[in-house]
């Protein structure tokens, strides 16, 4: 098995740690997104895996060997970065048979000619750079990473320079690709949804450190902190506490109300808690169905986006809480001073630990 582990892994410039002491294991042969926003450490990671950078402490494993001190062109590594680095002078095919001539590889046309293929490029061999499309060129610089047959393959921000269409047509043949060679993606991504749509498994970095790693869907149910949970997708907090049991469900109380949560969804059983739930799981109507949890609101604002509308809503207590509406019912979005009642049903409910004195900057409904 080739896993890429990465050992208390850290890296320092002067007085600054990029990266602190990281410890995970991207398993041979998966889809691996390091998630984060800008300065979070993801691009000095793959840099260091890649050999771009020398790490202050710790060790990179590549199939039980220790390549922390190779030089990159010694690695099993190939690299795709967002401006894709291709050869302006050179056809398609000789910058994605470049790495094979520099190795004397034999049978270049054939190795070249099903790699186009893979990326359906068949018949843009003679074109150059300047006359493809960005997903084109995308395309051609995945090749000719792949055509060397790395171990793993590392992935920077490869579709940042894309517009929204392409870049989703580009996620789809990442996919693609990635499962048609079994290859190990290592992506790094600042956008939550393409981490979430590309990745086996996410992990989400924040000031050197990850905050949590897990499956996509595991990460959005279920996040460790708050600031997971208003990083990947948004959230709505309540400052609450926990009051006591009712068979699987922690019974909690926020400004005056009582609210259900099953224990299972429970990063904290007892004490100071963020309850969370997430704004396309909130229903709108005037008034709650029975057994579900309740806030009554006024709203603020609406953006219509088609698929669905966001609602912004004001507590009786002055917090912001946010809502998805699937548009599927006749009729205009609700008009802002609309009172509604906010409810969802427990089980979409989540818990997280609370310092006591973190009340007052409840982090509601954050997009980064």
């Amino acid at each position: 098995m080739s896993d890429l582990e990465l050992v208390g892994l850290g890296k320092r410039f002067g007085s600054f740690t990029a990266v602190d002491d990281l410890t995970l294991t991207v398993p041979s042969g998966s889809f691996f997104a390091l998630l984060g926003a800008s300065g979070c450490g993801k691009t000095t990671t793959l840099r260091m895996v890649a050999g771009l950078e020398e790490p202050t402490t710790g060790r990179v494993l590549l199939a039980g060997q220790d390549v922390t001190r190779l030089r990159p062109y010694r690695r099993p590594v190939n690299t795709v970065f967002q401006n894709y680095a291709l050869f302006p002078h050179l056809d398609v095919f000789e910058n994605v048979a470049f790495g094979l001539r520099r190795r004397r590889v034999a049978g270049i046309a054939e190795q070249v000619a099903r790699m186009l293929d893979l990326v359906q490029l068949s018949g843009f061999e003679r074109r150059r750079p300047d006359q493809l499309s960005g997903g084109q060129q995308q395309r051609v610089a995945l090749a000719r990473a792949l055509v060397n047959r790395p171990q793993v393959l590392l992935l920077d921000e490869p579709l940042g320079a894309l517009d929204l269409k392409l870049r989703r047509q580009m996620q789809i043949e990442l996919k693609r690709i990635q499962t048609e060679v079994g290859i190990t993606f290592l992506h790094v991504t600042h956008d939550q949804e393409e981490a979430m749509w590309l990745a086996d498994t996410v992990a989400v970095m924040n000031a050197g450190r990850i905050e949590q790693l897990g499956p996509p869907t595991e990460i959005y149910e279920f996040p460790a902190n708050p600031f997971v949970a208003n990083f990947l997708g948004q959230s709505n907090l309540l400052a609450a506490s926990v009051v006591g049991r009712s068979g699987d469900d922690l019974v909690l109380r926020a400004h005056g109300a009582r609210f259900a949560a099953p224990a299972a969804r429970a990063r904290a059983v007892e004490g100071e808690v963020w309850l969370g739930v997430r704004p396309e799981k909130l229903r709108l109507g005037p008034s709650a169905v029975d057994g579900h949890n309740a806030i009554h609101c006024v709203v603020t604002d609406a953006c219509y986006a088609g698929v669905s509308t966001e609602y912004l809503l004001r507590t009786p207590w002055g917090q912001q809480m946010s809502a998805f509406s699937a548009n599927a019912e006749p009729g205009g979005p609700l008009r802002p001073g609309t009172e509604v009642t906010a409810y969802w049903h427990p089980s979409h409910s989540f818990v997280l630990k609370r310092a006591a004195e973190s009340a007052d900057r409840t982090p509601l409904s954050v997009t980064p």
